[in-house]
C-alpha cells in the first residue's frame, strides 16, 4: 500500500525550506507550550517530527482506503433526499478515518482541540488528501474556514463551534447566489436583526459547496437599502439550529463526492460574525485568499497523480515492441508535465511559507503589540503573499489541466475509458480553474503588481541570490526573460490606455509567473540535484512563452484592439 507522503521527497524538500524555523519558533512562541500540552513540541526539531509522523499518516490514510475508495466514491456520488446531503458510502469511510486520526482543526490553537500546525504543513497535507480523492479535498479543506472564525469571531464563538471541527463536524462558505455568483456585491440573502438582538436570515444560496455542513459561514445584507458590498455581513449558522433546506445538489461533471448544494434559508437562527457591514469588505476578502490557496494545493494534487498515471502507464504499454516512453513524443509530454507539475508546487509552498509568515504576526498581534521591525515584517509578507495567491490559483489550476489533459493524452484511446483513472481525474480538474475565483479573476486580482512592481522587486530577489556553475545558463537565461518582461510592461503601461491594460493583463501576469516559478525551481536545484533536468525542462518552456508574449505585445498596435471587442 503506497504513503503518498513518503513515496514523494519532493514534499520533504520543501517542508524542510530554511524559512520554516522562523515560522515554528514564531508559531510555537518559542516553544512555550511545551508545559501545557504534552503533543506540544519542545524544541524546532520537535515540531518537524511531529509535521513529519502527521504527514505520514496522511499519505497513510490517502495512500490506502481514500484512493482506493475514489472510484467507488465518484460513482455513487452525493444525493438529496427529505430536504438533506447525503455523502457516498466511500465518503462517510473517509471521513470518519480522518477524525479518528485527528486531521481536523488542524491548523487550529490547541487549547481548541487541534494541532496548531502552520499553514505550510497544512497546505501539504491538503495536497496530498487531493492526490488521493479531489472532491474529498473539498470536504475536509473546507475546516480551513475556522481559520476565518478564529481570525474574526468573538472568544465566545471561537470556544463554541473550533473545538467541534477538531472533533470532525465539517464547515461551509455560503457565499454565491443565483444571481451573485463572482459578484458576491450582489449578495441578497437578507439577515435580519429581531428585538431581541438575535438574527434570522432568508433567501436562496447557490453553488454551495458541501452545503449541508454542521457549521455555515454566510454572507447575507444585514443593512436594509444597500446594494453593494458595504451591506454585507458575515453571519455563523448552526446546523442544529434548523432553518436550511437543501432544495437539490448539482449534477456535476467531476468532484462528485463533494456535494454542491442549492440551500433555502427560512428564519434561520445565526449568529453575527465580527463586525457589520465587514462581510465582504474584509472577512471574504480573507476567507477567499484561503480559498485560493487551498485550490492551488488541490491543482498540485491532481498535478500529481496525473503525471504519475501518465508515467506508469507509459511505462507499461507497448507498442511497436517497446513501451511507449522511450518514444521520444511520448518522453517530451512527461518531462513537460514533471515540469509543470514541479514548478507549481514551488509556488504553492513560497506562498504558503508568505502566508504562514503574515498570519502569525497577525496572530501575535492580538496578544501584545508587535515591534517596528516585526510590523514591517508583516507588511511585507503580507504584500507578497497577496501578490502570489492568484498566481499559485490561476497558474497552478491551469497546470493542473493541462497535465489531466496529458494524461489522457498518453493513455490514447484507453485514456477515454472509464476503466482508466485518468478519464476521473480529468473531469475532477476542470473545476480547479473555475471555483474560489476563475482564472480570469485571478489576473485581475494579480495585475496591480505587475504594475506596482511586486513581481519585478521579487525577480530581482530571486535573481540576486546567486547560482552555481552549473545553473549560471539558466539563470542567465532567465536574465533576458525579465529584460523581456520588463520591457512588455513598459510598452502596455506607457500607452496609459486601461482597456489595452486589462487586454494585456494575462499576458503580462503570464510572463511574471513564469520566471518567478523558473527562479523557484533553480533555487530547488542548488540544494538539490534532482531538480536539475525538471528546472531545465521548466526553463525552455518558459523560453518559448515568454517569447510568445513578449512577441505579440511588441507587435500589437492600439487600433487593433476593436477587433477583440464584442459589445453591441
Amino acid at each position: 500500500m503506497a504513503n503518498f507522503y513518503t513515496d514523494n521527497p519532493n514534499l520533504k524538500h520543501h517542508l524542510n525550506h530554511p524559512l520554516m524555523q522562523k515560522i515554528v519558533e514564531l508559531k510555537e512562541r518559542n516553544f512555550s507550550e511545551a508545559e501545557k500540552f504534552d503533543y506540544a513540541p519542545a524544541n524546532f526539531a520537535d515540531a518537524m517530527d511531529n509535521y513529519e509522523k502527521v504527514l505520514e499518516i496522511v499519505g497513510e490514510i490517502c495512500g490506502g482506503k481514500i484512493a482506493e475508495n475514489a472510484e467507488a466514491v465518484d460513482h455513487q456520488g452525493a444525493s438529496c433526499s427529505d430536504g438533506r446531503a447525503h455523502y457516498a458510502d466511500g465518503t462517510v469511510e473517509n471521513l470518519d478515518l480522518c477524525r479518528k486520526a485527528g486531521l481536523m482543526g488542524m491548523a487550529m490553537p490547541r487549547r481548541f482541540g487541534g494541532l496548531n500546525f502552520p499553514i505550510t504543513p497544512y497546505i501539504m497535507a491538503a495536497e496530498i488528501v487531493s492526490r488521493a480523492d479531489t472532491g474529498f479535498e473539498n470536504l475536509w479543506g473546507l475546516q480551513d474556514c475556522a481559520e476565518t472564525l478564529y481570525e474574526f469571531g468573538s472568544e465566545e464563538q471561537r470556544a463554541k463551534y473550533i473545538p467541534r471541527v477538531c472533533e470532525g463536524e465539517t464547515m461551509s462558505m455560503d457565499l454565491t447566489e443565483p444571481d451573485a455568483g463572482s459578484d458576491l456585491q450582489s449578495v441578497m440573502l437578507k439577515a435580519t436583526q429581531k428585538e431581541d438582538g438575535s438574527w434570522v436570515l432568508n433567501g436562496v444560496k447557490r453553488f454551495i459547496t458541501n452545503g449541508d455542513s454542521d457549521i455555515h459561514l454566510v454572507l447575507a445584507r444585514s443593512e436594509e437599502g444597500t446594494k453593494d458590498g458595504r451591506g454585507l455581513s458575515m453571519f455563523i449558522y448552526d446546523k442544529r439550529n434548523g432553518g436550511v433546506t437543501v432544495r437539490r445538489i448539482e449534477n456535476k461533471m467531476g468532484i462528485k463526492g463533494s456535494p454542491t448544494c442549492e440551500l433555502v434559508y427560512k428564519n434561520a437562527p445565526a449568529e453575527l460574525c465580527g463586525s457589520r457591514r465587514m462581510g465582504l469588505i474584509k472577512y471574504v476578502m480573507a476567507l477567499m485568499n484561503g480559498a485560493r490557496l487551498g485550490i492551488a494545493a488541490q491543482s498540485v494534487g491532481v498535478s500529481e497523480i496525473a503525471f504519475r498515471e501518465a508515467l506508469q502507464y507509459a511505462k507499461e504499454r507497448r507498442q511497436f515492441g517497446k513501451a511507449i516512453i522511450e518514444f521520444p513524443a511520448v518522453a517530451e509530454m512527461l518531462s513537460v508535465m514533471k515540469a509543470k507539475l514541479e514548478a507549481s508546487r514551488t509556488l504553492l509552498y513560497e506562498t504558503s511559507r508568505f502566508v504562514d509568515m503574515y498570519k502569525i504576526y497577525e496572530d501575535i498581534a492580538r496578544e501584545r503589540s508587535l515591534s517596528p521591525d516585526e510590523r514591517a515584517e508583516m507588511k511585507h509578507y503580507s504584500r507578497l503573499a497577496d501578490a502570489l495567491t492568484p498566481l499559485a490559483k490561476g497558474l497552478g489550476s491551469e497546470y493542473c489541466n493541462q497535465n489531466a489533459y496529458d494524461c489522457i493524452q498518453i493513455h490514447g484511446g484507453s485514456g477515454f475509458m472509464k476503466d482508466y483513472a485518468c478519464e476521473r481525474i480529468y473531469r475532477d480538474a476542470r473545476i480547479t480553474s473555475i471555483y474560489e475565483g476563475t482564472t480570469q479573476l485571478q489576473v485581475v486580482a494579480a495585475i496591480r503588481h505587475v504594475t506596482t512592481g511586486t513581481y519585478r522587486s521579487l525577480i530581482n530577489t530571486y535573481a540576486a541570490q546567486g547560482y552555481p556553475t552549473t545553473l549560471e545558463p539558466m539563470a542567465e537565461t532567465l536574465k533576458q526573460l525579465t529584460e523581456a518582461y520588463e520591457k512588455a510592461v513598459a510598452k502596455v503601461t506607457e500607452a496609459n490606455e486601461p482597456q489595452y491594460l486589462d487586454f494585456m493583463a494575462r499576458r503580462l501576469v503570464e510572463m511574471a509567473g513564469y520566471i518567478i516559478m523558473a527562479y523557484l525551481l533553480l533555487q530547488d536545484a542548488k540544494t538539490d540535484e534532482s531538480f536539475i533536468d525538471t528546472a531545465t525542462v521548466y526553463t525552455k518552456l518558459v523560453q518559448a512563452e515568454v517569447a510568445r508574449h513578449s512577441e505579440f505585445i511588441e507587435n500589437f498596435d492600439l487600433s487593433q484592439l476593436k477587433a477583440y471587442t464584442f459589445a453591441e
